[in-house]
């Protein structure tokens, strides 16, 4: 049942039987001292909060039978390192993965079709990310403040990148926006310091608010024909930006750009 275990934090290892086809919500939340864990292919969801606050998990190893991973899942699974998601699942949800600092490596399927907001935020050793075909839409602070990730594969399915997706991501060097992306959200690539070169496609007809604010490295901007609207700060602080080019379809700029 829901909190079942919650806050014992002496215990070091739980193996769940077959009979187990759900892990309910808070059922081992902060449980610290927890270092292992084995989940039955019997299991096909892990709740909210299911492993919250488990910081001495290293690792866990998600059955092929799991089809969803729910808010908060492993939200401050502060020492896990790596975690091997499944063909199965199709939902990651939202602040699943929030602030699992050591978190270096993981391999997302093309089978999943969401991944919720803040589902990565804080995730500050995550160096790489590859988002799966099918996903339509990159969430609200998805990757805020992963401050080591340096390479983002945005699929062709993408349509919109939310507010503060990126914002924080000082390491990231460089990323390839596709054609099928029609709005780039407020302070979507705020502060990533790193970033040196954006391409803006034609597809984007919007650029939010403070959306590549104090991206200091960044040095020139195209923006295409079909944009109308750009959001106050959209620019703000970028101190390398020499050369900006703006489509004849602006017929107006804020005061703060």
């Amino acid at each position: 049942a829901n909190d079942a275990f919650e806050d014992c934090s002496s215990l070091t290892s739980v193996s769940i039987p077959d009979s187990v086809h759900y892990i309910a919500s808070g059922t081992f939340s902060n449980c610290s001292s927890l270092t292992t864990v084995f989940i039955p292919n019997s299991v096909t969801s892990i709740g909210s909060y299911a492993f919250n606050g488990c910081s001495s998990l290293t690792s866990v190893s998600i059955p092929d039978s799991v089809t969803k991973i729910e808010g908060c899942a492993f939200r401050c699974c502060t020492s896990l390192t790596s975690i091997l998601i499944p063909d199965s699942v199709t939902i990651i949800g939202e602040a699943a993965f929030r602030g699992c600092s050591s978190l270096i490596t993981i391999s997302i399927p093309d089978s999943v079709r969401t991944i919720a907001q803040n589902a990565f935020h804080g995730c500050t050793s995550l160096t790489s990310i590859s988002i799966p075909n099918g996903v339509t839409s990159i969430k609200g602070s998805t990757f805020h403040s992963c401050s080591s990730l340096t390479k983002v594969s945005i699929p062709n399915s993408v349509t919109s990148i939310g507010n503060w997706a990126f914002y924080g991501c000082s390491n990231l060097t460089s990323i390839s926006i596709p054609d099928s992306v029609t709005s780039i959200g407020d302070v979507a690539f705020c502060d990533c310091s790193s970033l040196t070169a954006i391409y803006i496609p034609d597809s984007v007809i919007s650029i939010g608010r403070d959306a590549f604010g104090s991206c200091s490295s960044l040095t020139k901007v195209s923006i295409p024909d079909n944009v109308t609207s750009i959001g106050e700060y959209a620019f703000y602080r970028c101190s390398s930006l020499t050369t900006v080019s703006i489509p004849e379809s602006i017929t107006s700029l804020p005061k703060r750009c």
